[in-house]
């Protein structure tokens, strides 16, 4: 019997959530029910690691996206229009019904000059100026990925950019999705569920609760390792890691049963430890990453 064949009927449907939320947007679209969504991907301070994990994306993929689901206005990346045309294009979509996904960090030191988008005309155009403008007129905001959630790698020590998340430069609510990238998944699943139902259910923090409600620990695969007491000492050691400095009892996300590079491993069964990078405080209040001393009550592992 396959390993598929002792898969949870809970775990199973929450795997599958994205795929079925999509799969309904799409028949509903089809059916003239529901309308394509515009979106505009705004790519700020930070590495473009989001944009390169939505399109590693699998069942859906980034080309569903774009062609099937929404009318996908801008992406710094991915445009053929440059300069002023290209800041056109974005700036355009204001006066239109449309929802924004931000990447990256907003850079506030010297009014937001570290980070240039583009130039619309002899304007120089920074993250900041239009984060702010296309936030406030958006018909979602939607932090992908760390930086953008809580600012992340860009706002770790000594910071000197002064770069924050989105949601602190907006007076509005932002749906987080963190993580250093964010799934694929997380994203497309957060999307169809806007287009069909409006805004999910959120958390605290503002993190869907379909993908963020529990913690790595409780789904963890080697939990019954750790309830026994029995840890690894050593990087290859397939018992459970907290005493390496796994970060899975403080990190909120489905990593284990949704897995990556299409659904296929994830860094736990890759036996290495979770670094908690999808929780906020990453990465400063999740260093040092591996450890063999977990046990001396680290403020970063404060349960957010």
């Amino acid at each position: 019997m396959s390993a598929e064949s002792f898969q949870c009927p809970y775990q199973e449907s929450k795997l599958k959530s994205t795929a079925n939320l999509v799969a309904r947007a799409q028949s509903e679209i089809m059916s003239e029910k529901l309308e394509k969504v515009n979106l505009v991907w705004l790519e700020l301070n930070g590495c473009a690691g989001n944009i390169i994990s939505l399109l590693n994306g699998l069942n859906p993929d980034f080309q569903y996206l774009m062609t099937q689901m929404s009318n996908f206005l801008y992406s710094n990346s991915l445009l053929a229009a440059e300069g002023s045309e290209a800041m056109d294009e974005l700036f355009n979509v204001i006066g239109s019904t449309f929802i924004l996904a931000v990447e990256g960090a907003v850079s506030l030191k010297d009014n937001g000059v570290y980070n240039i988008i583009g130039r619309q005309k002899e304007h120089a155009v920074t993250g900041l100026e239009a984060v702010q403008k296309l936030g406030e007129n958006a018909a979602y905001v939607i932090a992908v990925g760390a930086c953008a959630a809580h600012g992340g790698i860009s706002a770790a020590r000594p910071n000197p950019t002064e770069c924050v998340g989105v949601h602190e430069v907006l007076q509005r609510k932002v749906i987080q999705l963190p993580g250093c990238p964010c799934h694929p998944d997380w994203f497309m699943g957060t999307l169809a569920y806007i287009m069909l139902y409006g805004e999910p259910p959120l958390d605290s923090r503002n993190r869907p609760l379909m993908f963020y409600s529990t913690t790595i620990h409780d789904r963890c695969p080697r939990r019954s390792y750790f309830d026994q007491g029995i840890f690894a000492s050593k990087l290859g050691e397939k018992t459970c890691m907290f005493k390496m400095g796994c970060r899975g009892p403080v990190t909120r996300i489905d990593c284990p049963i949704r897995q990556w590079n299409g659904h296929v491993n994830w860094p736990v069964e890759d036996d290495s430890p979770c670094i908690g990078c999808a929780q906020f405080g990453f990465p400063d209040a999740m260093e040092p990453f591996i450890t063999f001393n977990t046990t001396r009550g680290e403020q970063g592992w404060q349960k957010k």
